[in-house]
């Protein structure tokens, strides 16, 4: 029966034929406990685990953790496990180092550009919010003044808090009156958050991602930082995946193949690609997507900003258009691709 090696977080233990054979155990005490339980989550060995698997004939034993098979035994998922080992001492120890583990692991992956996220939420929540109300507002001060466009949000607001506007064709209800006077200071208020919100997302994230920022503009890499799920996972995501991100729903209809692809998402607002032609956004959006996946690494591990980004795509974008002004004669009208053999015979 093959011997097996069996790592616990009390100590090492070799199993041969259901009975231990050979064992190292880990120090009493918290502060052990606590250094073998980092160890075992960043995938390093215990110094028991690395004492143990010097042991020339490692090689020959089995083991049920994978992290122990990657340097000698053999990874065997039906490998004896902890049957034959003795009795665990008391888990206060263990206890107290998980716990503090997590914490620590919890601290480490913290990212700040949550802030960031939540901002980019509350202003679309805000938006929301604010086309209801200003809708409702428009129609209401409307019935009273014809004058007032019911779309026009900011005058019907103006026209309920401060009436400029012509008398009224009744005397209103001074109740209701002063209701819609504060239905007028809520949409006030909501636009001034709005407005707030917006100006410390551009403040903010050029300071956490410079170089995403510097690519997309501060709000564009905001709401991109959201609709990944933070810069971590931003940083994650290969560039395929950045070039359609918001343009899920797009996707899945695709899947489903009602649709064809999506060739850009949120990247669509930059301006480079809005004003492009529709042939040429796809391109845009693949070379600017890859720029973004490079930017966002660099932010998530610190690095400064690199200007060179931005003119690598400004360089591809110049590149697009002189090509495309290239295959258009002075008259406009784009010239024939087909090859010599088969041109157009005279009609």
């Amino acid at each position: 029966m093959a011997t097996s090696c069996v790592s616990t977080w009390y100590g090492v233990f070799l199993v041969t034929d259901g009975r231990v054979v050979r064992s190292l155990a880990v120090p009493p005490g918290e502060e052990a406990a606590r250094e073998r339980s980092a160890l075992r989550r960043s995938g390093q060995l215990t110094p028991e685990e690395a004492t143990m698997l010097a042991d020339p004939g490692a090689r020959g034993w089995v083991t049920r953790d994978r992290r122990l098979g990657a340097h000698g035994p053999r990874y065997d998922p039906d490998a004896p496990a902890e049957e034959a080992l003795p009795p665990a001492p008391p888990r206060s120890d263990l206890r107290r180092a998980l716990i503090d583990d997590g914490d620590r692991a919890l601290r480490a992956a913290w990212d700040p550009s949550v802030h960031v996220q939540e901002a980019v939420r509350a202003a679309a929540d805000l938006d929301r919010v604010r086309n209801l109300v200003g809708e409702r507002l428009g129609a209401w001060v409307a019935r009273d003044h014809p004058e007032v466009d019911p779309g026009d949000h900011d005058r019907a607001a103006r026209e309920a808090l401060q009436g400029t506007s012509d008398p009224p064709l009744a005397p209103p209800d001074p109740s209701l009156t002063a209701a819609r006077k504060q239905l007028a200071e809520l949409y006030r208020s909501v636009e001034l958050t709005r407005h707030a919100l917006a100006q410390s997302v551009e403040a903010t994230a050029p300071v956490r991602a410079p170089n995403v920022a510097a690519l997309l503009g501060p709000e564009l890499a905001a709401r991109l930082i959201a609709q990944a799920g933070g810069l971590e996972r931003l940083a994650r995501l290969p560039s395929s995946t950045v070039q359609v991100l918001g343009a899920e729903r797009a996707f899945f209809e695709h899947l489903r193949g009602k649709a064809p692809p999506p060739r850009h998402g949120l990247l669509f607002v930059h301006p480079s690609i809005q004003s492009a032609p529709k042939g040429e956004r796809g391109k845009l959006a693949r070379a600017l997507a890859g720029k973004v996946s490079i930017a966002a690494r660099l932010d998530a591990e610190g690095a400064p900003l690199r200007p060179e980004l931005k003119q690598s795509f400004e360089t591809r974008r110049d590149a697009l258009r002189a090509r495309r002004g290239s295959t258009r004669p002075p008259g406009g009208r784009r010239r024939s691709r087909l090859p010599l053999d088969r041109a157009p015979r005279d009609r």
